[in-house]
């Protein structure tokens, strides 16, 4: 059995994994396809970045983590390190809400089971990025690891900068001539639009609790309910409500 693959859009930034990455930030939590949607986020990493090597996926369910979404058995050992030890950048990813690169596993002096498994498996690079649905928390962690340092850097600079964390930002170039997109752009596009959205949910949710004088989460299922009620997008709720719209 073969599945057909599609060479990514990367045109304008706008390329599969730039669209899915958008749509969960707009998926309700709970959503009956949510992982799903992990999953092909998880494998149109490794299809759109050339530096990396496998991807997985972590969420937390049921006060346990888990592997959502592996694009290889490697991955998933990797993570397995990392859920046996309590620790590593795909939990604190999650946990913290904000990316976690490893540049050099040789070097790194955290986590030393993540260490040991990765080196083990030929692993020198990691990057772990937190992903948004529509309650506004991380529900997962891509964790995308590499066997290229310096490529694997570039993509980290562009993660930061579209988090708008670290000193670092991908290398400005002349725009005499527009330079074809990477994969890097389009997961850092993708990554922009992602946080716009759950930004846009976030003040909807605040609106309504203003309102209503109710706790963020009552908030988030009032929304979730008229949603649903009206079956469309959660986010055109939440624009429709920041517009005062009925």
């Amino acid at each position: 059995m073969t599945t057909e693959t599609h060479a990514p859009d990367r045109s304008s930034g706008s390329g599969p994994l730039a669209r899915s990455l958008v749509k969960l930030a707009g998926t309700p939590d709970d959503a009956s396809d949510l992982d799903a949607q992990l999953v092909a986020i998880a494998q149109l990493a490794v299809e759109c970045l050339p530096a990396v090597a496998y991807s997985s996926t972590t969420a937390l369910r049921e006060k346990a983590y888990t592997t959502v979404a592996a694009t290889s058995a490697l991955a998933a050992a990797v993570d397995d390190a990392q859920y046996d030890a309590r620790s590593g950048p795909c939990l604190e990813a999650l946990e913290s809400g904000a990316p976690v690169a490893v540049p050099d596993m040789a070097t790194t002096m955290q986590w030393p089971g993540f260490r040991r498994t990765a080196r083990r498996l030929g692993l020198d690079a990691s990057l772990s990025i937190p992903l948004f649905a529509g309650r506004g928390d991380a529900v997962a962690s891509m964790n995308l690891y590499s066997r290229d340092k310096t490529a694997m850097a570039d993509v980290a600079a562009h993660v930061r900068a579209a988090f708008g964390t670290g000193d670092s930002a991908p290398p400005k170039r002349r725009h005499t001539a527009r330079p074809p997109a990477t994969g890097a752009d389009e997961l850092a596009a993708g990554l922009v639009e992602a946080l716009a959205v759950r930004d846009r949910i976030q003040l909807a949710i605040g609106m309504v609790a203003g309102r209503a004088r109710c706790t963020a989460t009552d908030a988030y299922v009032s929304l979730r309910v008229r949603a649903a009620e009206a079956g469309v997008p959660l986010l055109e709720i939440a624009t429709r409500t920041l517009r005062r719209l009925p």
